[in-house]
């Protein structure tokens, strides 16, 4: 019986791996990640739900409605909830200025295309990562208690990226690192609700 041929991601470079060696361990373990998460625990269901997340996440729209909703039914924080509804979004541009930067094109692996489609065919750092973890992040300093649906709801986002075939994992965890970073360098976020009326006054501080 002939063996079963693995599916092979394209664009390795032998000159680049005999000279950083290291690195070459570090991508081939990347690989090796990305295809057990595009080959393996596939279905009808499963598929759907990860595009699903996939859709919810493009643009940091799910974020963006989140944070509506937040800010519609939380007269108190509603200037912080509008904050970082946008935390998101932005996110998305200064992710793009990284990938620009960077140049990695997004993985090719045989017999296995995507799942899904991107605006661009730059991967470096995944754009889903990034502005789900910044905004995650954001609302967590706003509402604390959240911070496990918050953080669930962003780490089931980034997980569909490789598992739809768009990015590396290596792409997944640099846009969290970025997008944590960002989530916590917004001012003005931090603090319970404040006492004293419904409505937050814009020159409360939080």
């Amino acid at each position: 019986m002939a063996q079963r041929r693995l599916p092979r991601l394209r664009g390795r470079d032998p000159v680049a791996r005999r000279r950083h060696p290291l690195l070459a361990v570090l991508a081939d373990l990347d690989q090796a990640a990305l295809r057990a998460l595009r080959t393996r625990a596939h279905g009808r269901v499963p598929d759907a739900v990860m595009k699903t997340l996939g859709m919810a996440g493009e643009w940091g729209a799910v974020w963006a409605a989140t944070a509506a909703t937040a800010a519609a039914v939380d007269g108190g924080r509603r200037r912080r909830w509008m904050i970082a509804g946008a935390v998101g979004p932005a996110a998305i541009g200064v992710n793009f200025a990284v990938k620009v930067a960077v140049g990695r094109k997004r993985p090719v692996l045989e017999e296995h295309p995507p799942l899904a489609r991107a605006p661009t065919k730059l991967s470096f750092p995944s754009a889903h990562a990034t502005s789900s973890l910044a905004a995650a992040t954001a609302m967590g300093r706003i509402a604390p208690g959240g911070r496990p649906v918050l953080y669930g709801l962003a780490a089931a986002i980034c997980l569909s990226r490789p598992y739809l075939g768009m990015h590396y994992p290596s792409d997944v965890v640099a846009g969290a690192a970025l997008g944590i970073a960002l989530g916590r360098l917004v001012p003005g976020l931090d603090g319970g609700p404040p006492t004293g009326g419904s409505a937050e006054p814009h020159s409360a501080a939080p």
